[in-house]
């Protein structure tokens, strides 16, 4: 079970304390396996009303988004660029909030249980490394200020990639 199980009262405090932890938890580290393993796992068990917490990676020979660390059930392995809500917001290079997964064309069900889901893009020097994906089994579960506190964490990550 999650360390929170209800969403905090002032999300924009909830987001600054997280980017303070993340900071600490990549400090010294400058592996894209290991920090993104860790990345995943902090926001999993720290983000309440959440089914999936992960990346999904550029691979380089297909330029597909194929399944980087996570916590959550077993996911779909391959994401074609421009397909689903991960596929189009690595397209557009820009955070896509999807309130009802349902709704929104092309998704790809990797869990029947997921009704919401936010995905930003992972850019480094304007290079698109990959996808963060937030799914929750709560419909309208994710909001500007999710988007906002995300892309913010996103950027402690790429920066702690090094130079």
């Amino acid at each position: 079970m999650h360390a929170m199980t209800q969403l905090p009262a002032d999300k924009e405090r909830a987001y600054a304390e997280l980017v303070t932890s993340l900071r600490a938890l990549l400090a010294g580290e400058h592996d894209l396996v290991a920090n993104a393993s860790n990345f995943a796992a902090l926001l999993y068990w720290s983000l309440p009303q959440l089914n999936w917490a992960g990346l999904y990676l550029v691979e380089a020979a297909s330029g597909d988004l194929l399944l980087g660390p996570f916590q959550g059930r077993p996911a779909c392995v391959r994401i074609p660029m421009g397909r689903g809500v991960c596929g189009t917001a690595a397209a557009r290079r820009e955070t896509v909030v999807v309130p009802d997964v349902h709704a929104f064309p092309g998704h790809i069900a990797c869990d029947s249980a997921s009704n919401s889901e936010v995905v930003v893009p992972v850019l480094r020097g304007g290079r698109l490394l990959g996808v963060l994906d937030l799914d929750s089994p709560v419909p309208g579960r994710f909001d500007d200020a999710d988007a906002r506190g995300l892309e913010a964490l996103v950027t402690v990550f790429v920066d702690s990639l090094g130079p």
